[in-house]
């Protein structure tokens, strides 16, 4: 059930980035970054099985901004794209900042929602700000990976695009576990969840590049 569920979250998330480009341009992929990185923030709170693999819900939305800073790079400008990380890290600020100040209001008598707020959004510092450190190194990675590729070798979209995609993803996931949980879990236990995440959203890169062809043939 999981696998089928996923298939379709898949085909919605990435087609909504290609609908978005096509109807706003890349005013509207700015828009899903922002919206698709608070999300993904909130989504990655569920943990499921998948192929055999523990992972969790906000990966599909992580891996749809890289979908995007790729299209914008693709059909845009490096410079845009650059613009669209720096948009992303901002949302991830500002959704920490509004989210930990709603949770320190004292509720009411009738309130019944303040121990699930906290459930969602209770801060853990180490984890927020290793999240948000290798958000913004690996959608730098991925973007600048791209151009560069995209100039040694034009003609080869789907080499640029997954290239620069698993590679950044490697990164993102092997360094973020690392910063936070070095001293929480044994050495082991990070590389297996880093892993296991990473195996994930190699083949989620792999699914993105039809969407990037079909936002690419839009032009």
């Amino acid at each position: 059930m999981n696998f089928i569920l996923g298939a379709i979250s898949l085909l919605v998330t990435f087609g909504l980035v290609v609908l978005i480009e096509k109807l706003f341009k890349k005013e509207g992929l700015f828009v899903w970054i922002g919206i698709s990185t608070i999300i993904a923030n909130i989504l990655v709170c569920k943990s499921i099985d998948l192929l055999g693999f523990t992972t969790n819900l906000g990966n599909i939305m992580f891996a749809s901004n890289f979908l995007a800073t790729d299209i914008i790079c693709e059909k845009y400008s490096f410079k845009e794209s650059k613009k669209a990380v720096m948009l992303g890290l901002c949302s991830q600020i500002i959704f920490l900042l509004i989210t930990q100040l709603s949770l320190a209001y004292i509720p009411n008598e009738v309130d019944t929602i303040q121990s699930s707020m906290e459930n969602l959004f209770s801060l853990n510092l180490r984890v927020s700000i290793a999240s948000m450190i290798m958000y913004f190194f690996s959608n730098m990675v991925d973007i600048y990976l791209f151009e560069f590729i995209k100039r040694k070798v034009p003609s080869k979209l789907w080499l640029r695009n997954n290239v620069a995609t698993i590679v950044s993803n490697c990164l993102e996931n092997y360094f973020f576990n690392f910063l936070a949980f070095l001293g929480i879990y044994d050495l082991k236990t990070i590389f297996i969840i880093a892993t296991s995440t990473t195996i994930i959203e190699i083949l989620l890169a792999v699914c993105d590049t039809p969407f990037l062809y079909l936002a690419e043939k839009s032009k």
